[in-house]
């Protein structure tokens, strides 16, 4: 039960990093492209990637930190460094029509489901 609360803390240090950085990063470089979600999204994929090893080396093993860290921290500040690391993984263990499977999946049925979602609320 204690884990959730390393969650819970770690989610709301990620998502105010979040809300931050993206804001920084359009005050800095202006709204036409979502510059701020890019930098977001490449900074949480490279320290999912620092973290994984770092696990797997041995070097951080507390259940307590990984919880705070990957599901929390990077879980809130992006998740598509979660989805970046399943691909990679995927990658290294040679199935690579399942991470090709699974860019085309989370891009295409994420946008339709964004899009599908607009459509509800514009139809009222």
């Amino acid at each position: 039960m204690h884990n959730i609360v390393f969650v819970a803390i770690g989610g709301a240090i990620g998502a105010s990093m979040r809300f931050g950085i993206n804001g920084l990063v359009m005050g800095w470089l202006g709204k036409g492209f979502p510059y701020g979600t890019l930098v977001v999204n490449v900074i949480g994929s490279f320290f999912m990637g620092l973290l994984f090893s770092l696990l797997e080396h041995g070097i951080v093993s507390d259940i307590a930190w990984r919880s705070f860290l990957s599901i929390g921290l990077f879980g809130a500040f992006t998740t598509f460094s979660t989805f970046s690391l399943d691909t990679l993984l995927l990658l290294q263990q040679g199935f690579w029509q399942k991470a090709v499977l699974n860019i085309m999946l989370n891009v295409f049925v994420c946008i339709a489901a964004a899009w599908i979602g607009m459509q509800i609320v514009a139809s009222k």
